[in-house]
């Protein structure tokens, strides 16, 4: 093995479309320095033997029963932190990129040790842009962009949740990210134990986690470079995922607070003091 230093990543799969997985995984390119664990969640074992031949850099992990997406995403984080990864990558199934992005985001991290977390910019298929730089979610966010979000007011408040007028266009450090592609100092996880909470099942276990990184060091928006995210939104399909939706941001709010969240409300005051939303 050279001196390059190691990354890691994982992809959680329950019956999942291999054609989407065989691409996220060329996105990534397996290889010596770059591993690359897939924990099957599926009821039945996946057949990725295909898989398997072309890359020899990857770790297969058949669970058997399926406990979650953070707790399948743990298995590979806790073999990440033993094995000496510098860095690890949660990743989305429904997500593709240059591989040229990592080293990218790989030399930010280096350059700036106070970093903990990096995302970078996201766009539909079509190019436009997700907007996922949030601030800590209250009860009233998630209802309202869920159930009525075309009223005016709405929008408005949706607005400034998801930080629309900063324009997407400049590093920042808001305390919420989108969990799709989670690029981790693994030090930062090893020293301060930050593992998924595996009382959430799905939904929630990011805003979660990556609150928790940002009580510790810095959670990034790293606009330049991109990648595209599918981004199926099946709470907004299936009845049965909002309920899991719904589920899960109780166990949020009983965790971290309902409507007196102290650490919420100054997390959120200096991300909007920064973008210039308020003074003082």
């Amino acid at each position: 093995m050279s001196n390059e230093r190691i990354i890691s990543a994982s992809i959680v799969l329950y019956n999942s479309d291999m054609e989407q997985i065989k691409c996220v995984i060329n996105s990534y390119s397996p290889s010596n320095n770059r591993l690359l664990y897939l924990i099957d969640n599926s009821p039945v074992k996946t057949d990725i033997d295909s898989i398997l031949t072309i890359y020899k850099n990857i770790h297969y992990y058949f669970t058997g029963e399926n406990k979650g997406y953070g707790a399948g995403h743990n298995i590979a984080l806790r073999e990440a932190v033993d094995s000496g990864a510098e860095f690890h990558i949660v990743m989305n199934p429904d997500i593709r990129f240059s591989p040229d992005i990592i080293p990218v985001l790989a030399s930010y991290m280096y350059l700036h040790d106070d970093v903990a977390y990096i995302l970078p910019k996201v766009v539909y298929p079509d190019g436009s842009i997700q907007y996922l730089c949030k601030l800590l979610p209250t009860p009233f966010d998630l209802i309202f962009r869920r159930f009525v979000p075309n009223l005016k007011f709405v929008q408005k408040l949706n607005d400034k949740y998801v930080l629309r007028n900063n324009g997407y266009n400049q590093i920042i450090n808001p305390p919420c990210l989108s969990g799709c592609f989670m690029f981790l100092r693994a030090s930062a996880i090893k020293e301060h134990n930050l593992f998924f909470d595996e009382r959430f099942f799905m939904y929630c276990e990011d805003f979660d986690l990556i609150r928790r990184i940002h009580c510790v060091g810095k959670t990034i928006y790293y606009p330049n470079v991109s990648i595209v995210h599918d981004h199926a939104r099946e709470s907004h399909k299936s009845n049965k995922m909002l309920f899991e939706h719904i589920k899960s941001a109780i166990k949020y709010f009983n965790k971290w607070g309902w409507f007196i969240d102290k650490e919420r409300k100054y997390f959120n005051h200096n991300i909007l003091r920064e973008l210039g939303y308020i003074s003082g």
